[in-house]
């Protein structure tokens, strides 16, 4: 009994998930160093009260964004530190050199650095910029749901705390930042590392969802008297955009992960073609989520240029009901 329920809350936790290597062991230490640091400044400071009551249980949509921001900028430094790692790894590893890692921490490290790059850093300062900007812009006090707006920050917080775990209890992924079958089934992905990837994303994409509902809602239902869809910012117009995507393309996310999730733990067959499962399903649901991602990321951006162009040359934009067509 004892080790029935030891299995069903550790799952294929072991000693043996405990990182080994040098490198990621540095890395893990500094993590909790910084975090020990941080930890007695504020307490030195006596300032947990504050932190409570002014930022970690805050619904206010600006102190939200830039909670996002801050941590985006965290995950910017993870991730480009990763990819300094990789970029070293190719410059040492050449003819018989091994390089400064194993190859096991080098497939570790690409797959993490696009991970935390897309899913961490730019819809994190996706999010921030929004919770900054669009209630301004449309006049409004609030965002339609201030309450499930923080929710979708801690999500995607705990994504992110999840994504960092695993240098010190487990593996990351090795199986791309995709994490494509049949490299991520059970068989050639026997560690943890393929689980705290569909965990973290899980997590993490259900705050966004949310967040692109909450939105939508805000920009449909909340503009300051007179602003009609025809008279919004272009930016507004963008996010409006950018987060009807991200309504129907999460959603997809959710279940590909899922699916996924079903062949690792309970030896389901949906990928597995040994099983009768079929890896392209995979990778055709995966991309009906990754392609509308590029068009959540990129949209805002045009949206910014379109702005910062038009007021800093002190001219009207040019063409706003076809942009607002495109």
């Amino acid at each position: 009994m004892h080790l029935l329920i030891a299995n069903v809350l550790l799952g294929r936790f072991s000693t043996h998930v405990l990182p080994s290597d040098p490198m990621t062991m540095i890395a893990f230490i500094s993590i909790i160093v910084i975090l020990l640091v941080t930890a007695m400044l504020i307490t030195r400071m006596k300032r947990w009260t504050w932190l409570w009551k002014e930022w970690i249980t805050t619904v206010d949509p600006k102190r939200i964004g830039v909670m996002y921001l801050i941590v985006s900028m965290l995950m910017l430094i993870r991730g480009g530190s990763d990819a300094i790692l990789l970029r070293a790894q190719q410059l040492t590893g050449v003819g018989a050199a091994s390089g400064i890692m194993p190859t096991a921490t080098f497939q570790q490290i690409f797959s993490a650095h696009g991970t935390i790059m897309i899913f961490f850093v730019a819809m994190g300062f996706l999010f921030g910029i929004v919770n900054l900007v669009v209630p301004i812009q449309i006049g409004a006090r609030d965002v339609a749901f201030p309450v499930m707006n923080a929710a979708s920050f801690w999500l995607f917080f705990a994504g992110m705390a999840i994504v960092n775990a695993s240098l010190g209890i487990g593996f990351f992924s090795a199986a791309g930042w995709l994490s494509y079958p049949p490299l991520s089934e059970l068989r050639f992905s026997p560690g943890v590392g393929v689980d705290y990837w569909i965990w973290s994303l899980q997590i993490a994409g259900i705050g966004s969802l949310l967040s692109g509902i909450n939105f939508v809602v805000t920009i449909l239902r909340m503009r300051c008297p007179g602003m009609t869809l025809m008279r919004m910012p272009m930016f507004v117009w963008s996010v409006l955009c950018s987060m009807t995507l991200v309504m129907f393309a999460f959603p997809i996310l959710t279940v590909t992960l899922a699916l996924l999730f079903l062949d690792r733990s309970l030896g389901t067959h949906f990928f597995t073609i040994s099983g009768g499962g079929n890896m392209m399903m995979y990778v055709n649901l995966i991309w009906a989520w990754g392609h509308p991602e590029v068009y959540i990321l990129v949209m805002p951006g045009f949206g910014i240029f379109s702005e910062v162009v038009a007021t800093f040359s002190r001219k009207p934009l040019f063409g706003y009901t076809s942009m607002v067509a495109a």
